[in-house]
C-alpha cells in the first residue's frame, strides 16, 4: 500500500469547485500513520474566479505525491469560500523539500498575486493518531 493517499472532499476538484468529470464518491480521510509525523494546515479564502487555480492545484497534487515522506492530503472548502488543506509528511525534511520545490514556489507566488484574499499556514507535529473506517457490506 502506498503512503501517497490523497482524499479530496467528494466530487470536488482540488480548486474546491465541483468537477463535471469527477465521479461522486464518499470522501475518505487520510488514515492515521505511526507518529510522530507532521501536518501542514493551509487555510485560505479565495478570490473570485478560477484564474488558472484549478489547473495549478491539480499539478501541485501530482507533484507533492513525488516528495519522499509525503503521506497524503485532506481538502475541504465551505460554500462560503473558506478552504482547508491538511497535508501530512513523515518529517520536516519532506516539508522543506515541498516548500522549496520550484513549481510549488511559483504557485505560491501566483497565490499571493491572484488566488487568495487571505491565508494562514501552520506546521504541527502529530504525536498521537488513530483512525476508524466502517466495514462496507459486499454486494
Amino acid at each position: 500500500m502506498s503512503d501517497h493517499r490523497v482524499a479530496p472532499a467528494g466530487g470536488a476538484s482540488p480548486g474546491g469547485t465541483p468537477s463535471a468529470s469527477a465521479p461522486v464518491s464518499v470522501p475518505v480521510p487520510v488514515p492515521a500513520h505511526e507518529p510522530p509525523y507532521y501536518a501542514v494546515v493551509f487555510t485560505s479564502v479565495r478570490t473570485e474566479g478560477d484564474n488558472g487555480y484549478g489547473e495549478t492545484a491539480e499539478r501541485m497534487e501530482e507533484l507533492v505525491k513525488e516528495i519522499p515522506g509525503f503521506l497524503g492530503v485532506d481538502m475541504a472548502r465551505t460554500p462560503g469560500g473558506l478552504g482547508i488543506t491538511v497535508s501530512y509528511f513523515r518529517d520536516l525534511d519532506a516539508i522543506e523539500e515541498w516548500r522549496s520545490h520550484l513549481e510549488h514556489r511559483a504557485a505560491q507566488q501566483n497565490g499571493r498575486a491572484h488566488w487568495y484574499e487571505s491565508y494562514s499556514l501552520h506546521v504541527t507535529k502529530v504525536e498521537r493518531s488513530h483512525s476508524f473506517e466502517r466495514a462496507r457490506e459486499r454486494d
